[in-house]
């Protein structure tokens, strides 16, 4: 399996954290926040219950999801939420290559009043970082979200390398980089979103997205800092084996959920 590198890879340069194992029996505890990222492994069952126990303990004026494009988010109507089947069918779910819906529905139902908004990377997006600068590819005000500058170089090389082994290393060399931009892109994604619900609500807000983009160094936190130093702003990550100080403010640890090796396909 790849995890133990890309969990130390995932850990590179990330400044010292103050981060704390959360406790979901006392989630009132949590502290007052405007924008509350809560990360997930896509396909553990576990991460949405948990996921699910947060929304209904913030109750969220708005969810963000990662797994929604702005379009699909704009069509969700509270009538289609009471209908696990019908809200299925109108975000054409199974087409969508995203986990089972059944482990994704309790989060809409969990906070029924939250208005909702969509973050997702549309493909033909993604498919112009190839040929364009992260800036032109952006739908908004790129330098806000700091997309018109080069990462680091140090940031770069760590999270080349962490791409790299996420795909098995079997991707090649000049495709590293792209997919680099195609995080940073999602990042500059779900910030935006997130900012977007929370001034369309007052919050708080809640956005469900992956552990990767919730880290507070250089994910959609760190990005949201950038746009909106005044929002309060929490980061729970999700894992499936002990870490130490990862780049979060809360994280919970779960079993690993039972999976063939990616990488087997490369083999």
């Amino acid at each position: 399996m790849i995890k133990p590198l890309a969990f130390l890879l995932a850990l590179a340069l990330a400044p010292p954290a103050q981060a704390q194992p959360l406790s979901l029996d006392d989630l009132a505890g949590l502290p007052k926040a405007d924008v509350v990222f809560v990360g997930e492994v896509h396909d553990n069952p576990a991460h949405h219950a948990n996921q699910a126990a947060i929304i209904a303990a913030i109750n969220p004026a708005a969810l963000v999801f990662e797994m929604l494009t702005a379009d699909q988010a704009a069509h969700v109507t509270p009538q289609m939420r009471q209908d696990a089947g019908r809200l299925r069918a109108a975000l054409g779910w199974d087409a969508s290559g995203w986990p089972d819906f059944d482990m994704y529905y309790p989060l809409f139902t969990a906070a029924p009043e939250a208005a909702i908004f969509g973050a997702e990377l549309p493909r033909e997006q993604a498919r112009k970082v190839m040929g364009q600068k992260l800036a032109t590819v952006f739908a908004g005000d790129a330098a806000r979200f700091g997309l018109d500058q080069p990462l680091p170089r140090e940031q770069q090389q760590a999270r080349e390398a962490l791409q790299a082994h996420a795909h098995c290393d079997a991707l090649p060399d000049r495709m590293v980089p792209m997919m680099v931009d195609i995080q940073r892109l999602r990042d500059a994604m779900l910030a935006q979103a997130a900012l977007a619900a929370f001034k369309a609500t007052g919050g708080p807000v809640v956005v469900i997205t992956g552990t990767g983009h919730a880290r507070t160094d250089w994910g959609a936190p760190a990005l949201l800092a950038l746009a909106a130093p005044e929002l309060r702003q929490i980061s729970i990550g999700q894992f499936e084996e002990d870490i130490d100080d990862p780049p979060h403010d809360f994280w919970l640890i779960t079993a690993p959920h039972p999976r063939p090796d990616p990488c087997d396909a490369f083999r």
